[in-house]
């Protein structure tokens, strides 16, 4: 396991749809081993395959960011099927490193996808999972959570990303 990486706003990866994994094999494994690690590392609660650079639909999540190994959801083409009433938490981004926001999100999700050995997985989700989830399959679509806030918090959030980007996330 390595640790990746993460790239920030303003990366092109971070900004276009993730393409399917069309099998699932050692070097698929090998990157979510990575995502794993990355993500504890950061440390974050979930990972997308594109904040390590990698246009692929592979997400990882642990609420428990490492305390409890049985928690980690790692999931390949993750799809959202069903969405349920609403909720609106603060939330950040290892990618949008100093930045928070409170995007609306579903209060319930049901999330379909296909774990490492290629079997289907579906996981109903609630609260802060339900989130992570829609946070996570947000960055595999090419958006970010300063997509989701309100037109006038979105454009103040995007022109200091962009000065912080020209500047090279320099801190």
């Amino acid at each position: 396991m390595a640790i990746r990486p993460i790239v920030k706003f303003g990366d092109p990866v971070l900004h276009a749809p993730a393409v399917p994994v069309d099998r699932i094999d050692d070097e698929i494994r090998t990157l979510v081993a990575d995502m794993v690690a990355t993500m504890y590392a950061a440390p974050g609660i979930g990972l997308a395959a594109p904040q390590v650079g990698v246009p692929l639909r592979v997400i990882v999540i642990d609420l428990s960011v490492g305390e409890d190994p049985a928690q980690v959801i790692r999931l390949v083409n993750p799809e959202l099927v069903e969405r349920e009433g609403d909720q609106k938490h603060e939330e950040g981004c290892l990618s949008v490193p100093g930045y928070a926001g409170s995007p609306a999100r579903p209060a319930r999700v049901v999330v379909r996808g296909l774990d490492l050995d290629g079997r289907e997985r579906v996981h109903t989700a609630t609260d802060l999972l339900a989130r992570a989830f829609c946070h996570e399959i947000d960055h595999i679509d090419g958006l970010l959570f300063v997509d989701r806030l309100s037109p006038l918090k979105r454009d103040l959030m995007r022109r200091k990303l962009k000065k912080r980007a020209r500047e090279g996330w320099e801190d």
